[in-house]
């Protein structure tokens, strides 16, 4: 009785005595997952679950953005652009959990259900579960194909509608992990569709084993893998929402690796010699997102207006006090080819008051801003972020109401347009342009006409896709990006870096320029 009492004791205060078992990994994390379908989500918390699960036909070679084989072995395309030839990988065996029992190895039936669910809402899987798959649909890979074919069990045809320079990385984002036709279809007899969110099957490293809601992610290696063996045997993350709280974790060996940290926390983690950091100048952006439905948001001297009295100098002086982050101007990063050298940000409240009069409103008007309720590289602080563009707001005579939710009620309450303002960011997995402006600048995801629709951008992102040449490419991206300075459905904060702290124990991390969590061959000395 005594070891019992004292393991449960110990699973309800934490997670220490799975961080001490062999082979055990412990990463704290700042958010829970929204679920397990990776098609479903569009967030990189959620993907950093799902990535240990599922894998796509290509990937993104680790500590980069080359494309390598992944369930796919190898490809070809054809002359005109259009057509994609797959060769799968043999011998791949999908996870064998309490819930399911495969009989079949990977083949091109599961990438023909996979794909046919991002892009078809008839087919049957589709039709039992009536849920917009984000991922496919918000990057404009669902727009994007026009069929896939199967030509034998181990060889897979998608057709493109049109070029698309970017479609090989869209392959290789979280979103587009390879489902189980088999499973789909035992869930669909059973009558229990929406269970491929809550109980994934995939072919990655790592399998589902259990999940306690805001507590923790259970995973166990995959004795099938068809990669190397794991050396971890037991994968958890731990959901711990205060940064404060993930550090003293980490101190104190209850998990090994940690979310991000915030410049103020680096020198105490410098200072431990059991810990260490690594870093990346991340592809990544964090902004005010606009919703255009609303009437004096509409109005395109309200934004420019809203963008220009906020004092950024002063603002990146409170939230980054070490430098580590740089004003974003334009929609990415300046390490991202094709980013425009001419934009400028401004500072200057009176010229904004004079905005502010032209469009109908010298007094003013009342506004929310939804301040970020996670830490993020790009926004430390979400509340202390918008309490500072309170002020600089409340000087040309806005008087803004700050508002938050918890994480996923955020997302889902400006999915469905609640918001006037609200903190958003972009992190790409690809360092392609098109990676930032398509996912969230696009008409195909303007939602009720919330987010930006402007034909003419839209036009030469989709010139840009079709375009093959990397300079011609450029060439429309410049001039996509003056529109959106000019248009301003953004207001451009920051790029930063971003700084993991794991123990100095572990072994074979690599830091992703994303900043996304790959433990694949990730062990403990």
């Amino acid at each position: 009785m005594k070891f019992h009492l004292l393991t449960l004791l110990a699973l309800m205060s934490g997670l220490a005595p799975l961080a001490q078992a062999g082979r055990s990994l412990v990463f704290c994390a700042e958010t829970a997952p929204e679920g397990f379908d990776p098609a479903l989500w569009d967030s990189a918390s959620t993907y950093n679950v799902t990535r240990q699960i599922f894998q796509g036909l290509v990937a993104f070679k680790r500590g980069g953005t080359d494309i390598i084989p992944a369930l796919a072995s190898k490809w070809e395309l054809s002359a005109d652009g259009l057509t994609y030839t797959f060769h799968l990988r043999k011998g791949v065996r999908f996870q064998t959990t309490d819930y399911f029992k495969p009989k079949n190895t990977f083949s091109a039936d599961d990438v023909v259900f996979t794909v046919q669910r991002w892009i078809d809402p008839a087919q049957p899987f589709n039709q039992a579960f009536k849920t917009q798959l984000l991922g496919p649909a918000n990057s404009g890979l669902a727009q994007s194909i026009q069929r896939v074919e199967k030509v034998d069990p181990y060889t897979v045809r998608l057709v493109l509608k049109q070029r698309n320079a970017a479609f090989l990385s869209f392959l290789a984002m979280g979103f587009a992990g390879m489902q189980s036709a088999e499973y789909a279809s035992q869930l669909l007899q059973q009558h229990r569709a929406a269970d491929i969110n809550r109980f994934p099957i995939g072919t990655g490293p790592y399998q589902f084993k259990s999940y306690a809601k805001d507590s923790a992610v259970r995973f166990a290696a995959n004795p099938s893998y068809w990669g190397r063996p794991q050396q971890t045997g037991n994968l958890i993350f731990a959901i711990v929402t205060d940064p404060q709280v993930r550090i003293q974790k980490l101190k104190n060996n209850e998990c090994q690796i940690a979310a991000a940290v915030r410049e103020d926390d680096l020198d105490g983690l410098q200072a431990d010699p059991a810990i260490k950091l690594v870093s990346t100048g991340a592809m990544n952006i964090s902004y005010l997102a606009f919703n255009l439905q609303r009437p004096q948001l509409a109005k395109r001297e309200v934004r420019e207006a809203l963008d220009i009295a906020i004092d950024r100098n002063a603002l990146f002086k409170a939230l980054f006090p070490k430098g580590g982050a740089i004003q974003a101007i334009n929609p990415y990063p300046p390490t991202v080819w094709s980013w425009n050298p001419r934009t400028r940000n401004e500072y200057n409240p009176a010229r904004a008051r004079q905005l502010l009069a032209r469009a109908g409103y010298p007094d003013g008007f009342t506004i929310n801003l939804w301040a970020l309720p996670v830490q993020r590289p790009t926004n430390p602080n979400g509340k202390l972020m918008a309490q500072m563009i309170q002020q600089d707001w409340a000087r040309i005579g806005v008087k803004t109401t700050i508002q938050s939710y918890e994480w996923g009620e955020y997302l889902r309450r400006a999915a469905q347009g609640e918001h006037d303002v609200y903190m958003s960011g972009v992190t790409s997995d690809s360092g392609d342009p098109d990676d930032f402006l398509s996912t969230s600048l696009s008409c195909a995801v303007s939602k009720g006409g919330q987010r930006f629709c402007n034909a003419q951008f839209d036009e030469l992102l989709s010139k840009a896709r079709q375009a093959s040449d990397k300079k011609e490419r450029t060439v429309y991206y410049l001039k996509a990006q003056e529109i959106f300075k000019r248009e301003r459905p953004w207001i451009t904060m920051a790029h930063s870096r971003i700084y993991i702290p794991l123990r100095k124990e572990v072994e074979g991390f690599v830091m992703n320029p994303n900043g996304s969590f790959g433990f694949e061959d990730v062990r403990l000395r």
